[in-house]
């Protein structure tokens, strides 16, 4: 059984070694979807010797559909460069790929946890957010808008993980905020594009619900304060978006 990593890429050099040796040593190859990076992203990358490919921004499901369709073999792990594969996800796969996967099987899923103000956050809106990130070429696929993209796979029954994926996904408060602006204004933009709407009191009644399902019913508060932090940020963003959403609407 023989895996591809497949990455997409701009400016990580601060993230991309701690990934690629995390793959290095579980995949038959590393193909990498760089859209233009003026750091040393590219340096790091050849050092690991992958197969790298520059590609302009062609949105996350075309990039990441342009890196699925360079890969060389029959199974994919499409890995984000600020993620890192825990010790325990690294054994499933390395018995996965000795023993060869079921032919009735499509796809693994792993949860993922992300570092956060250097605590790992194992509640909440957070986590598990199981992912299926090991997966058969053939007949796989992304779409969705510009943000948030999904995967879609021809068939087969998928099989869940206990290793975690980690990911560190924000350097601090101030980089959490302006991922969470970009990502606002980009599901307001797909949103509008697809004529979707939403009632006036949106805004408040839907962060309020998300405040309230990542910090009480799904344990966030077990978190401590970083739990506190991450509800209530989440909450901002979906306020953020549904305006967003309401002020194209008008103009």
């Amino acid at each position: 059984m023989k895996i591809s990593a497949c990455l997409i890429t701009l400016n990580e050099e601060s993230n991309l070694r701690r990934c690629l040796q995390s793959c290095a040593g579980l995949v038959d190859e590393m193909v990498v979807v760089d859209s233009g990076s003026s750091d040393g992203t590219e340096t790091i990358a050849r050092e690991f010797g992958v197969r790298w490919v520059h590609q302009d921004w062609l949105g996350f499901v075309g990039q990441k559909n342009h890196v699925l369709g360079l890969a060389t073999h029959p199974w994919v792990l499409s890995i984000d460069a600020d993620e890192e594969i825990s010790p325990m996800l690294a054994q499933e796969i390395a018995r996965i790929k000795q023993t060869g996967a079921p032919d009735n099987v499509a796809g693994y899923s792993m949860p993922r946890c992300v570092l956060y103000e250097g605590r790992w956050i194992r509640h909440g809106d957070w986590y598990p957010d199981r992912l299926t990130r090991l997966f058969r070429k053939t007949g796989a696929r992304f779409a969705g808008g510009k943000v948030h993209e999904r995967l879609e796979l021809a068939g087969g029954r998928g099989v869940s993980l206990r290793g975690d994926l980690f990911h560190y996904s924000f350097k601090d408060a101030s980089d959490h905020w302006a991922r969470c602006q970009k990502y606002a204004q980009l599901w307001a933009e797909t949103q509008y594009e697809a004529g979707r709407t939403f009632g006036p009191f949106a805004p408040w009644s839907r962060s309020s619900f998300r405040w309230l399902r990542g910090y009480w019913l799904r344990g966030g508060f077990l978190d401590g304060p970083q739990g506190w932090r991450i509800a209530r940020m989440n909450a901002r963003e979906v306020f953020l978006k549904h305006r967003l959403l309401q002020q194209m609407r008008r103009t």
